[in-house]
């Protein structure tokens, strides 16, 4: 298997946060999303992953090198999903591509959907689910009939997980920046049918605000949200502290918290939150409901 991890974004939706750090490389329980979907990828089966990037992508470039079987493109223009995948179309084999965004935590299962694909016979394969808040791809059976029309079908939400066979990506301009959704839209006015494979049964979330990332390690943390066995749990309760912080003997965590290697201050109090790796917390302080970085 070959995929596709689509990490060129900017994250606006994040703000100020990803002004320090690309939404793909945001910890998980103290450890980078992006590093974890690769981990998730190749043990479904997957020898060859395309990351590109564009947006700090310093920082991605650093975090991928020298990982076996990953290869980075860099993109120094803003080219979009479509125009992304069409300038990496010289690097994927002749067989289909498993496409996923960066920035989702989720428990589809990667060979299920693949199996899927091959069984339509379809040029596309979008991973659906019923999720009310994102509604908005019309689907009739096991068919996607409209992106844009919601009288045709059933509305449903795209996961950002998606099966493709390379083929179609020389309908997208190169160089050029371009939604593949847009070809999507082509292939459906053109007769072609786009298959969809139904991932209702399965945990979906994108990291796309600060309350989406703050909820994920809520649910992680209090056994709400299924833990991905590469993630790390914590050995008390609810509290994950990275061995290497730096704590006062009187600090007070409430509900959840996850903290990487912080220093926190003495008569602290945490609840609800998540520290990353370099932050100071001053003494006398109380997080609530926060994400505090460097």
């Amino acid at each position: 298997m070959q995929a596709m991890i689509l990490a060129a974004g900017f994250g606006t939706r994040l703000l100020p946060y990803t002004l320090v750090r690309p939404k793909p490389l945001f910890p998980v329980l103290n450890q980078p999303l992006l590093l974890l979907t690769i981990q998730r990828l190749q043990q479904a089966g997957c020898d060859h992953i395309v990351v590109n990037c564009h947006y700090l992508r310093e920082q991605i470039m650093n975090a991928l090198q020298g990982i076996a079987g990953v290869v980075v493109q860099e993109e120094s223009a803003v080219l979009g999903t479509g125009g992304g995948l069409r300038l990496a179309l010289d690097q994927f084999r002749d067989e289909p591509v498993l496409v996923t965004n960066g920035d989702i935590y989720h428990t589809i299962d990667y060979q299920r959907l693949y199996h899927e694909h091959m069984l339509q016979g379809t040029p596309v394969t979008m991973a659906m689910h019923g999720c009310p808040r994102f509604n908005s791809v019309a689907v009739q059976g096991e068919r996607i009939c409209s992106f844009d029309d919601r009288t045709k079908g059933e509305l449903l939400a795209f996961t950002g997980l998606h099966i493709l066979e390379p083929s179609i990506l020389s309908g997208v301009p190169e160089g050029e920046e371009y939604s593949i959704i847009d070809l999507y839209r082509q292939l459906i006015e053109q007769g072609q049918p786009i298959s969809a494979a139904r991932v209702d049964d399965c945990f979906w979330t994108d990291m796309g605000t600060v309350e989406d990332y703050l909820a994920l390690h809520g649910g992680l943390l209090t056994g709400k949200i299924p833990v991905w066995p590469e993630l790390s749990l914590p050995t008390r309760g609810s509290f994950l502290v990275d061995t290497k912080a730096k704590t006062a003997s009187d600090l007070v965590l409430r509900d959840w918290v996850c903290m990487g290697d912080a220093v926190i201050g003495s008569h602290t109090q945490l609840q609800r939150s998540v520290v990353w790796d370099g932050a100071t917390i001053e003494p006398g302080s109380m997080v609530v409901d926060q994400l505090v970085v460097r």
